[in-house]
């Protein structure tokens, strides 16, 4: 069992890195088309209607949460039945859900210009904004079949669809781009990409689990009265990560500027696709987990998560680094002086990054645990704390106080909440295991920061040769550095004894 489990993470794994080393490359090339052919200011409504959007997916209340942990379950046992009767149950929330997302995304085309902050108005701005919720609500219409994909470890397998389906968008955006300079046609390739992926993966569940699309039984009362009271608990914990992670950009668009949420996305682009590409290494586990929460016995659990937290240790320490050395330079030579941020924002953005890469053990194990039900008045609080001091510090600080509130809010409230409950009840362990790594881990990293950017006065780096030179000097050492301080623990040992078996 664990061994299949292994097998099922890494193969999630790689066809996930695949998928996201083609993109990177791709998204690249046009995100630079889009800023020379239509501007930032295109770009910023662009971030901002996504973040507006990411708000409103809260409509879901957290089903798809509920959904993943309510199949671990009858997958294990092969209650085929059972997992009919949840298709057929979730088919209809979320049918209802897109509709109850449509009507609330179109009673706020009126309010737009409330929230969207240029100098110069841009023209058919509701018209775009439609677009970005009509891609929004086709995104709900499957989700109950490719969930069970999911949930069943083969998430490598939606993974293949997406990377076909991400690489013909962002192909057919480039071409037309280059033809038409016309952003009705990006975004309508955009909303045509979501829906073959979906009808794609859709196929696939039903192939593999061909009794989903046949008639089946109504689920007994008291198990929907299980699965809401899930969502109830879930729906808070959804509400909190929304106002926490899906302001950021509302907020600088109406406190700062909309063309600032432009520059500021050049950087998250980057961020995203790195996250993306880290977050497989969770989301391919993350199935993992929950048959071993409820298969294994704690202490197993327990050295799933040392392995989980070594990784993500060294994976924050790595990318932290390149990405504070690297950032400024790369954004220079890829865009030019003016989309380069600087070091205060900088550095509120590489904190949050590093927050949440130290912490995914954690948020995976929320997950798969259901520990979501026992946070969510944490999670609630944090979301609150971070509206009142991104407002606060966004007229003190400008941007960079509003991104410096997430950090705040993270670090008072589930980032000492969460470890305490799981590390009891779960691991039946000390926190201290898990804080001392991480402390030892922030100052591996600050330190290593420091060092670079001190070396990094002494070089100009104004093109891509210099550019190339410098990654791999910093990205070289920085390796050596962290592989060094990480090859004798526990966590490391178990992580290659993992991956030696896989190489047998």
């Amino acid at each position: 069992m664990a061994d299949s489990r292994t097998k099922n993470t890494m193969r999630n794994a790689i066809y996930g890195a695949i998928n996201q080393v083609v993109m990177l490359l791709l998204s690249f090339v046009n995100r630079t088309l889009f800023i020379r052919l239509l501007g930032v200011e295109y770009l910023g409504i662009n971030a901002l209607f996504a973040d507006v959007l990411t708000m409103l997916s809260m409509a879901d209340l957290g089903f798809t949460t509920a959904m993943m942990y309510s199949f671990y379950k009858p997958l294990a046992e092969r209650d085929n039945d059972r997992l009919a009767a949840l298709i057929k149950l979730y088919k209809r929330v979320y049918n209802t859900i897109a509709a109850g997302v449509a009507v609330i995304g179109l009673a706020l085309v009126p309010f737009l210009h409330l929230i969207v902050n240029l100098d110069k108005p841009i023209p058919y701005l509701r018209l775009y904004y439609l677009f970005f919720l009509a891609n929004t609500v086709i995104s709900y219409l499957f989700t109950y079949k490719t969930a069970i994909i999911n949930a069943d470890q083969k998430h490598y397998l939606v993974l293949q669809y997406r990377t076909f389906t991400s690489i013909g968008r962002v192909v057919l955006q480039i071409i037309f781009l280059l033809l038409t300079h016309n952003y009705f046609v990006f975004i309508g390739i955009q909303v045509l990409s979501t829906l073959v992926n979906n009808l794609l993966a859709s196929r696939e569940a039903g192939r593999l689990y061909p009794f989903i699309n046949k008639p089946s039984r109504e689920l007994e009362r008291e198990e929907k009265h299980s699965i809401f009271d899930n969502v109830k608990s879930i729906f808070i914990y959804k509400i909190s990560s929304v106002l926490l992670n899906g302001t950021d950009n509302t907020l600088i668009s109406v406190m700062v500027g909309t063309i600032w949420v432009g520059y500021y996305s050049n950087y998250n682009l980057v961020l995203n696709t790195l996250n993306t590409f880290i977050n497989i290494l969770y989301t391919a586990a993350s199935a993992s987990i929950g048959h071993a929460v409820v298969t294994e016995k704690p202490e197993k659990r327990f050295e799933i998560f040392k392995s989980m937290q070594t990784v993500s240790l060294i994976i924050s320490t790595f990318t932290s680094v390149c990405l504070f050395v690297l950032f400024s330079d790369l954004v220079y030579v890829w865009l030019g002086s003016k989309y380069v941020l600087d070091y205060l924002i900088l550095g509120s953005i590489i904190l949050n990054f590093y927050l949440g890469g130290v912490l995914h053990p954690i948020w995976s194990f929320r997950e798969s645990t259901g520990m979501y039900m026992r946070t969510k008045y944490i999670m609630l609080i944090c979301a609150i704390e971070n509206l009142v001091l991104s407002v606060l510090l966004g007229y003190v600080m400008g941007m960079a106080g509003i991104l410096y509130a997430s950090a705040i809010s993270r670090l008072t409230t589930y980032f000492w909440y969460e470890p305490r409950i799981l590390f009891g009840e779960y691991f039946k362990e000390s926190t201290k295991k898990f804080y001392l790594p991480l402390a030892k881990n922030a100052l591996l990293t600050g330190a290593l920061i420091a060092l670079f950017m001190y070396a990094s006065q002494y070089f100009t780096i104004d093109s891509w040769p210099k550019l190339v030179l410098k990654t791999f000097a910093v990205a070289g050492l920085t390796l050596g550095a962290v592989v060094l301080t990480y090859c004798k623990t526990e966590g490391f040992k178990l992580l290659l004894s993992r991956v030696k078996w896989l190489g047998r």
